[in-house]
């Protein structure tokens, strides 16, 4: 990229047009070259902050800052922001070419410097063989990095992201996120990527915030956000969890001991908010659990009974009934799966204090 890269701040974005809900006082800072990502179910605002920050949805107060300036009464094109939509919204009658050229026409660029850029962006999303085609005669993944190339075609300052990888079927999305990751990678572009895929916002993000009713809920590193959630809501948002109902019985120097309604004790790291006597809910992710033989259990863990086993190739997922009424599900990789355990088979779901979280129980 040849323009310098972009600081960006969002200070109390507000909106009341458009569809609901709508932002409510979202601040954010976008660090010059991050990847950021806003992580929320459907109809939680994402789209909403995008098209704020582009400047598609008007503001009732707040402010889009980029590098101390205030944009926030430019018009889109005149943000210096290349956007990639939901579904891409690209023109039907438009050729791939046609597509990349716009933004290059818009920004007055000379036809050498045009064509140069042209065929680098073509070469660079692999689009180079379809360049004649139209929208209808691509694949998914095609028309996913025809909208990316044609807003950063012009070299935006920032570029925003709406569901980028929505819809695509697996492999087509691993493709297309390993592109992103590579793109951001060589380009350092200011980035902001709204999505409802936790392993988007996982795999992508230098930092993320998770938002729902157009209020931001919880903004940190990404390991910070997976490991201690403020909520509920953000664990969920976070992948598939299981969340224990527990009571807290032991408060140490540097955690809390929890006890199900079982009676199995778990410890916790952290967490200084909590007294004895509290309750809450304990977060335990499948992938972060292992599995022992009953009898063999050494560390904190929790008894039960194998209910379910699904093999998938690369792993086995397990549930557990660990009497309680909800069952523990444990993802094991198939690679360092040493014993395979049976439906009906008793077992010793195992864990660390920090793997494991502790939230209000809303």
């Amino acid at each position: 990229m040849s323009r310098p890269l972009a600081d960006l701040r969002l200070e109390s974005l507000r909106t009341t047009v458009g569809a609901p809900p709508h932002l409510n006082d979202v601040s954010l800072h976008v660090r010059y070259g991050e990847f950021f990502t806003v992580l929320g179910p459907p109809h939680s605002g994402k789209t909403a902050l995008v098209r704020a920050v582009a400047g598609f949805l008007p503001l009732a107060g707040g402010r889009v800052v980029v590098d101390g300036h205030d944009v926030s009464a430019l018009a889109p094109a005149e943000r210096s922001m290349g956007i990639v939509f939901q579904e891409g919204a690209l023109w039907p009658h438009r050729t791939v070419r046609e597509h990349i050229e716009y933004g290059l026409e818009r920004q007055g660029m000379v036809r050498a410097d045009a064509d140069q850029r042209l065929a680098h962006v073509l070469r660079r999303l692999q689009l180079a063989d379809a360049d004649t085609r139209r929208p209808d005669a691509l694949t998914v993944e095609q028309r996913r990095r025809l909208a990316l190339g044609r807003a950063l075609a012009p070299e935006p300052r920032v570029l925003l992201l709406d569901e980028p990888l929505a819809h695509l079927d697996p492999v087509a999305r691993k493709s297309l996120r390993l592109e992103l990751a590579h793109l951001h990678r060589d380009l350092a572009l200011t980035t902001i990527q709204v999505t409802r895929d936790a392993a988007d916002a996982l795999a992508l993000s230098d930092r993320l915030a998770v938002i729902r009713n157009g209020t931001i809920l919880q903004l940190g590193e990404v390991e910070q956000l997976y490991q201690r959630p403020n909520s509920r809501a953000v664990a969920e948002a976070l992948g598939p969890a299981t969340f224990l109902p527990v009571r807290v019985v032991e408060v140490r120097e540097l955690g809390v001991v929890v006890e199900t309604s079982a009676g199995a004790r778990v410890p916790v790291a952290g967490l200084g908010e909590f007294r004895a006597g509290d309750r809450g809910l304990l977060v335990m992710r499948p992938e972060t659990l292992s599995m022992t033989e009953a009898s063999m259990g050494r560390g904190p863990g929790i008894p039960g009974k194998v209910t379910m086993r699904v093999f998938e190739g690369a792993r086995y997922l397990y549930e557990v009934d660990i009497n309680v009424g909800v069952p523990l599900r444990v993802e094991v990789p198939a690679p360092s799966q040493t014993r395979i355990f049976r439906v009906g088979e008793p077992v010793r779901v195992e864990c660390t204090s920090e793997t494991v979280a502790l939230v209000r129980d809303e």
